[in-house]
């Protein structure tokens, strides 16, 4: 892969005149523009249009008059074909695989996620006019457009990455952008437990509840790594069951061959159109699932997804925003009541206490580290209020002299679930205790 524009900042010697490369790729590039034929670039693959793309700026410098050093010259075509066939000056953090959020806060303020750690990005846009174009880009490839009256948009590009966008008047300060990478290879449960995220006697629990039947729901709050470990769990799923995934941008990425991929669909430039999760769940009840898994709850579909938890689709899996299991537990009640549900909240925690089997928590440490800090079960209900009990924690200790957190997992009640595991194979029964 060549080096891109935040790899390649060698240094001028004392003295030398520098050219504005920003000012000069927009010229050139509008030029480029002008000159080549688009309906028979369109019909070129990648790699293709690079190719022609290079030679027509090549050309360009070669007839003017500009006095370019070789590294400037790089520097323009890269930043050209970067502006024509990519998201301009994020490129140069897209084609960094350690880089896992871009965060985009204006035109010259920009920050990235770097295993686990914020830190200021060294590239820019030229303005606030060049960050609007690109998230108009962005919102064009996907059929969405973006101005005043429709200031917000979610879109995913290419590569799978979540982006979000929000202009003014809605951004008092300017546009704002965040994008949310993944990685093109999906992490086991054994990369997690390798990553210290959890120890062995968890991922055998886990491995134990998904192949059980168990209906799971992981929680945590943004990057805490709900959809790494959704994955993993999938891998759990025996080969033949029939698996049904909704989501609202498409992040999963299971193994299995027998898996159909719904992904909901926001209202056009019209307003019409809109496929929410919730009707997503309906059409899969009617697709004949053994499982489904909800990329992420948000709202009424709580409701959709507990009632198909518990009409024959048992191990099916979902994952929610909240900061703790009982916070999980309180949020599903909110999220069915304020999506229209008319039943009362002792109703609706019956429902859930004879539904929701386990709730693991997910969590982005301080220090960047993410790690499972708990996984609860849910036993049953009584006098209206559903009955829980913690089987492992993430014991925090301390800090080392690098400001790196020390803990360790710990294994704290016996699990209720152990007679199911063992019946179906899932556990082997130890000679004394678990």
């Amino acid at each position: 892969m060549s080096k891109r524009l935040s790899d390649r900042l060698a240094p001028k010697s004392a003295g030398a005149e520098k050219n504005d490369v920003g000012a000069i790729a927009t010229r050139i590039k509008s030029k480029v523009i002008d000159r080549i034929d688009h309906a028979a670039l369109s019909q070129f693959d990648e790699a293709e249009k690079r190719t022609h793309l290079r030679s027509e700026i090549e050309q360009l410098l070669d007839q003017g008059d500009l006095k370019l050093s070789t590294y400037e010259r790089q520097e323009v075509c890269q930043a050209v074909l970067d502006e024509i066939l990519g998201l301009g000056p994020l490129e140069a953090l897209l084609g960094d695989p350690a880089v896992s959020d871009i965060l985009v806060n204006g035109p010259d303020t920009i920050y990235v996620e770097r295993h686990g750690r914020l830190e200021r990005a060294n590239v820019r846009f030229r303005n606030g006019t060049h960050l609007v174009n690109t998230i108009s880009r962005i919102a064009a490839k996907v059929g969405r457009r973006v101005d005043e009256s429709s200031p917000i948009v979610d879109a995913r590009l290419p590569d799978g990455s979540r982006v979000n966008a929000i202009i003014p008047p809605l951004a008092l300060d300017g546009a704002a952008l965040s994008i949310r990478r993944f990685g093109t290879k999906a992490l086991s449960i054994d990369d997690l437990v390798g990553f210290g995220a959890m120890n062995d006697d968890m991922r055998n629990y886990l491995r134990a509840a998904v192949i059980a039947k168990c209906n799971i729901l992981v929680s945590g709050g943004t990057g805490a790594g709900k959809t790494t470990l959704l994955n993993a769990l999938s891998n759990f799923v025996p080969d033949g069951e029939r698996v049904i995934t909704l989501e609202d941008s498409a992040e999963l990425q299971l193994q299995g061959a027998h898996t159909v991929r719904l992904e909901s669909r926001p209202a056009n430039m019209e307003g019409r159109g809109q496929i929410t999760i919730g009707d997503l769940m309906k059409n899969a009840l009617r697709m004949r699932p053994d499982r489904i898994i909800v990329g992420e709850v948000r709202g009424g579909e709580a409701l959709d997804m507990l009632q198909a938890m518990n009409t024959g689709h048992e191990g099916s899996m979902g994952t929610l925003h909240a900061n703790s299991p009982d916070d999980a537990l309180q949020r599903l009640v909110t999220m069915i009541t304020m999506g229209g549900g008319q039943l009362p909240p002792k109703t609706l925690n019956q429902i859930i206490g004879r539904t929701l089997h386990v709730i693991v928590q997910a969590a982005r440490l301080p220090d960047g580290s993410r790690r499972i800090t708990s996984i609860m079960e849910v036993l049953s209900v009584k006098e209206g209020e559903i009955e829980t009990q913690e089987v492992f924690i993430y014991d925090r200790t301390g800090m080392d002299s690098k400001g790196r957190i020390i803990g360790e997992h710990a294994y704290i009640s016996e699990s209720a679930f152990l007679d199911k595991f063992y019946r179906v194979g899932a556990l082997t029964p130890p000679k004394e205790g678990y």
